[in-house]
C-alpha cells in the first residue's frame, strides 16, 4: 500500500489498510465528514468580501458537505478534491440537488500532489485530515502557497492541552506555528460540548450498524470492521475530553 493510502487510513481512524475499500459502505450514512459547513460560512460571511468571482479550493472535500454547502450559501466557484472516487461521486450528485453543479467542480485526487499545482486561490480550505500533508508548520505552510497575497486559509484541526500527551499542539504551539509562516489567526470556532456528544452518539450508531451489516457480509473481515468501531469510539472520546476540537480562519500575510 501507498504512503498516500497509509496517511488515508489514519486520517480516518483506520488501523487496518485494508479496510480503505469498505469506508465509502461504512460511512455512507454521513455527508458532513468533518468540518461544520455552518461554521466556515459564518467565518467567511464575518471577514472576507465574497463575490462569484471568489476562487476556493476544498482540499480532502469528502462528500461535498462544505463545498455544497458554500457555493449554495455564497454563490462563488468552489473546487474540491478527494482520493476516494465514491465520495466524489456523492458531491457531484449533492451538487446536482443544491442547483450548483456549475459552481462546484469535484476531481479524484491525492491533495499531496494537488498542492503542487494548485495555486492563487482566494480561500483554501482543509478539513480534519492529521498530518497528511505534513506536521501542522509544515501544512500551514503549503496552504500559504496556494493562496493569493493576502489570501484566507481554513484549517479544521484540534488544540491539544496537557491531558493530551503531545499528540495535539496547544494553541500556544499553533500561535508560533502562524508566526513562522507568516499567518494571522482572525477567527476560531470551538466544538460545543453537549452538540459535539450529540453528533458523536448519532453517527457513530450509524457507522455500528453499517460494520454490523459488513460483518454479516464479510465474517472473515470482522476484525477489520471491529477495529474501526474502536478507533471511531477512541476518537470521539479524545475529542470530548482530551482536545478542543477547533475550526480556524487564517489570513496570509
Amino acid at each position: 500500500m501507498s504512503n498516500v493510502e497509509e496517511k488515508l487510513a489514519k486520517s480516518l481512524t483506520a488501523e487496518f489498510l485494508e479496510l480503505i475499500p469498505y469506508l465509502p459502505y461504512l460511512l455512507q450514512d454521513l455527508w458532513e465528514l468533518g468540518s461544520s459547513p455552518k461554521d466556515i460560512i459564518d467565518m467567511i460571511l464575518k471577514h472576507i468580501q465574497v463575490s462569484e468571482n471568489t476562487k476556493i479550493l476544498d482540499l480532502a472535500c469528502g462528500k461535498g458537505a462544505v463545498s455544497v454547502q458554500i457555493a449554495k450559501a455564497l454563490g462563488c466557484k468552489i473546487k474540491g478534491i478527494d482520493i476516494i472516487p465514491e465520495f466524489i461521486d456523492f458531491a457531484n450528485k449533492k451538487a446536482q440537488e443544491y442547483g450548483v453543479e456549475k459552481l462546484c467542480e469535484f476531481k479524484v485526487g491525492d491533495i499531496n500532489k494537488a498542492v503542487m499545482v494548485e495555486k492563487d486561490y482566494d480561500i483554501v480550505i482543509l478539513g480534519a485530515v492529521g498530518d497528511v500533508l505534513g506536521t501542522p508548520e509544515e501544512t500551514i505552510q503549503i496552504l500559504k502557497g496556494i493562496v493569493k497575497n493576502g489570501g484566507y486559509i481554513v484549517v479544521d484541526d484540534a488544540y491539544g492541552n496537557d491531558n493530551s500527551n503531545g499528540s495535539y499542539p496547544t494553541r500556544e504551539k499553533w500561535f508560533l506555528f502562524f508566526q513562522k509562516a507568516g499567518v494571522k489567526l482572525l477567527d476560531e470556532r470551538f466544538n460545543e460540548d453537549d452538540e459535539l456528544e450529540s453528533l458523536n452518539d448519532k453517527q457513530q450508531s450509524l457507522i455500528v450498524m453499517r460494520a454490523n451489516e459488513l460483518k454479516e457480509q464479510h465474517p472473515d473481515k470482522a476484525y477489520l470492521f471491529d477495529s474501526y468501531i474502536k478507533s471511531q469510539q477512541a476518537e470521539c472520546e479524545e475529542l470530548e475530553n482530551e482536545i478542543s476540537g477547533v475550526t480556524m480562519l487564517l489570513c496570509a500575510l
